[in-house]
Formats: structure tokens, sequence, C-alpha cells
């Protein structure tokens, strides 16, 4: 048989599949959308609408069900900004998907609705995956839209456009479009020993250690700033990079890039101010943590690893299962 550079040796043919955020099929039309396309979007009679306070969701929630779609009959008790609506994408049927921004807080949201985050969304499985991505979507759109309201050019108030996937200053004409900030995250392999290297932030939940990450810096590759991060985190030189996986991560509009990264030393030297520990586990240290699902450590020596779904909980179940492949 052939080969060809899309045959790559990986326990998964698209590991991005296996993450959190990352499934939404909405045809969002982004380049090509007529100026009327939010108001036509708003009358069509099959709308659905996801409603937000802030970059959290609002959703109907009893012991039975939880309902993050609202039809447009049913957002009058949700405080909608119905002008600063957001145009996500259509359904293959035609039906359009937006998000709205709603004036309700933690505060004021009435019974049978729900406030969620990202972390409680998809750590709780509240949502199918199609519409955790559209939550991803959806909520990056929101912050965006609301925290360029101004032109960083001359100061002018900025307008909407293009179904919030634009925005116009009033005064000189600037246009801003949405923004993605890409961060790397990398496993970082001993191959000689068989090890990879984790760490652990200040603010994890006991016990939990997690891959090295940071952002990509401007002019720097990702192969580049895998290097970077591992040498600021942990002293360690990186030789070879290869990418693996990619999420969506709504925090509020970064993409997580997963990479493995070739260790090129072993001594660790800890940046103290990003990271509490750093150490090297062994292939078996790996499996044991991450057959603890919990996401809580039973004792104070025990290890428990990112929530399933997280990039980082992909990269180091992949690296367990490549030579099961092999």
């Amino acid at each position: 048989m052939t080969k060809t550079i899309f045959d790559l040796h990986s326990p998964h043919p698209e590991p991005s599949t296996f993450v959190a955020f990352a499934e939404n099929h909405l045809d969002r039309q982004s380049e090509h959308r007529p100026d009327d396309c939010l108001e036509a979007a708003l009358k069509h009679p099959g709308a659905h609408f996801l409603a937000f306070s802030g970059a959290k969701l609002i959703v109907k929630h009893d012991a039975k069900i939880i309902d993050p779609l609202f039809a447009p009959y049913e957002l009058a008790g949700l405080e909608p900004t119905l002008d600063e609506a957001i145009l996500l994408g259509y359904l293959p049927n035609g039906e359009p998907r937006l998000a709205v921004p709603s004036g309700l807080t933690e505060e004021t949201v009435p019974e049978p609705f729900k406030i969620a985050d990202a972390r409680m969304l998809y750590r709780q499985q509240m949502l199918p995956e199609e519409l955790l991505g559209q939550f991803a979507q959806g909520s990056s759109l929101i912050v965006w839209n609301a925290n360029n309201r101004f032109c960083g050019r001359c100061g002018g108030p900025m307008d909407g456009a293009a179904g919030g996937y634009r925005r116009v200053c009033t005064a000189c004409g600037h246009m801003v479009f949405p923004r993605t900030d890409p961060v790397v995250i990398m496993l970082t392999i001993d191959i000689e020993r068989d090890l990879c290297l984790l760490g652990r932030s200040p603010h994890f939940a006991p016990g939990m250690y997690s891959c090295l990450a940071g952002f990509v810096e401007p002019g720097e590759t990702i192969e580049n700033a895998v290097r970077r991060e591992t040498q600021e985190e942990a002293g360690i030189r990186i030789g070879r990079v290869r990418y693996h996986a990619s999420q969506p991560w709504p925090l509020p509009h970064s993409l997580m890039i997963g990479c493995y990264a070739e260790a090129k030393s072993t001594a660790i030297r800890r940046d103290e101010q990003e990271l509490e520990d750093v150490r090297w586990f062994t292939r078996a240290e790996t499996e044991a943590m991450l057959e603890r699902t919990t996401g809580i450590a039973d004792t104070g020596d025990e290890h428990i690893p990112p929530p399933k779904g997280a990039i980082a909980h992909q990269l180091m179940r992949d690296w367990l299962a490549w030579p099961e492949r092999s």
C-alpha cells in the first residue's frame, strides 16, 4: 500500500475529536454574510438561541433535563439584548443558531434556570459534544464583542457587523475581527528512560499534575514556543517537536495546540513562580494516575490527572497507547 504524507503513526486518525469543545459542525458562512444576516436569522421561525451571562451559559435545568436551547418566545424572562446577538451559523436544515447576552446573573437567575461555566459544562458532561462546541464558539464571540466596544485606533464607538463576526468603528471605519490566542501544551518525553514530564500549578486541584503550557509569542513558531516554555518552566532542553491535537478553549478564546516534545536533557530546574512542582513520571505511574477518574486525590501522596476532555489528559493517554499500535 502506498504511503502518503497523511499516513502518520498515532493511536487515532484525528486525536482532536477526543477532546471537549471540539465538535461543532455549524455552517458558519463567516466569509459570506450579507449585512442583514442577523436580522434575517432573528426572524427565522426555527431559530434557537444559546443565552449567556457573561462567558457562562444559561440552561434550563431540573432533575430530568438540561436544555441550553431557547426558542425566541422563551427569551423574554432572560433579559436578552437581541441587538447584540451573534449568528453562530446554520444547521443542515437551515435553522439559525445564535448566541445572545442576557442580563441575568448568579444572584438574579430564577428557577428552573442555572448558570454554568465552561469547566462545569464539560467536567459534568452537561451537554452533548455538538452543543458543547457551539457553546465554546458562542462564549468566545460574546466575550470578544463585549471587550471591543471602542476603537483601539481612535477611541470611537464600534458597531457589530456580519452577525457578530466583525466590528467597525463608527468614527474612522477601522475594522477588527474575532481573535484566537494560540497556546502550546506539551507532553515532554524522555525517550531513553521512557518517562514523561508533568507539573502542577498552584491553582490546580490537590494532587493534580498536567502538561506544561504557555502562550505562543508574536513572531514565534509553535515548535519554538514548545522549546522556550519547557526551558523556562522546567529547565529542560527540547529537540524534536511533534504536533498531535488541538482544542478550542473558551476561557475566553484560546486554541490549545497539543504537542509531544523530545527531552534532550533531564535535570529539572523549576520556575518557582509558575509551578509548585515538576517531575518525571514512569509509564506505570501515568497509567495509574489516569485510572483515578474521580478527580480527587484520596491521600496526600496520590496524583490525579487533568479531567477527561482536557487535551492534557488526551496527550497523556495517547502516549501510553502509542506502543500498543506499533
